[in-house]
């Protein structure tokens, strides 16, 4: 079995809980088989020991990186320190925490809020990347970007909208700013709620977009594949 750790950086609005599950429950459905995983509360400084793990996921939040939260230099220091011991992935918070930790920069974007189902450009072709695409459609849930690419980072996903929106370090540390572990229907209910912060307008094309057909199954096996390396 492959052992995963699960570091989780927030959760679903309560409300959400009890019929979609938490952050880390999504990704262990994501993972499926062969798999096997054990959360860490960032917040609380539960932080796995890299080496004790085969990979490490690193969940989406409500906070920002630019914050100031207690746990947010820890977790940048264990970015730091597990990149090279075990493999990493970061999914929308854990994408920008990712890319602030190793030398970039993140903002709240002056675009306003990414939500819906958007697409992605595959820039860079990576060999974990079976079956291949030219575009990958997922839900999507932010108000921050990452702004400034980390020195050792390249780019493998890109939208007009969110252009660093996916990144790779070496063979071993990849982030993501869109969500493959998000069902539409758990994204429709996450953006749906949101109408006061976001505007009616856009809630409903979001809405509107999250019917289309995604491609998280073929995002959810690249990163299986990506972890069982």
């Amino acid at each position: 079995m492959t052992r995963i750790a699960i570091v989780e950086t927030g959760r679903p609005p309560k409300a959400l809980q009890p019929e979609h599950g938490d952050y880390a429950g999504m990704f262990d459905a994501l993972l499926g088989t062969g798999f096997t995983t054990e959360r860490f509360e960032a917040a609380e400084g539960g932080l796995p020991d890299p080496s004790a793990f085969d990979g490490a996921i690193i969940t989406g939040s409500a906070a920002g990186v630019y914050e100031d939260h207690a746990w947010l230099p820890p977790l940048f220091d264990w970015i730091r320190s597990a990149k090279g011991r075990t493999r990493l992935v970061g999914v929308c918070f854990g994408h920008q925490a990712m890319a602030q930790a190793l030398g970039g920069r993140v903002e709240k974007s002056t675009k306003g809020w990414g939500v819906g189902l958007h697409r992605y450009d595959v820039v860079s072709s990576e060999p974990w990347m079976t079956p291949p695409a030219v575009s990958v459609a997922l839900p999507a849930s932010h108000q921050d970007q990452v702004v400034v690419r980390p020195p050792e980072a390249r780019v493998i996903l890109s939208s007009d909208f969110a252009p660093l929106a996916g990144l790779a370090w070496g063979d071993d540390a990849i982030s993501i700013q869109p969500h493959p572990e998000f069902s539409p229907a758990f994204a429709s209910a996450l953006t749906a709620g949101r109408h006061d912060r976001m505007g009616a307008d856009l809630v409903d094309r979001a809405l509107d977009s999250l019917k289309a057909p995604n491609d998280r199954a073929t995002v959810g096996g690249w990163v299986r594949r990506f972890l069982s390396v």
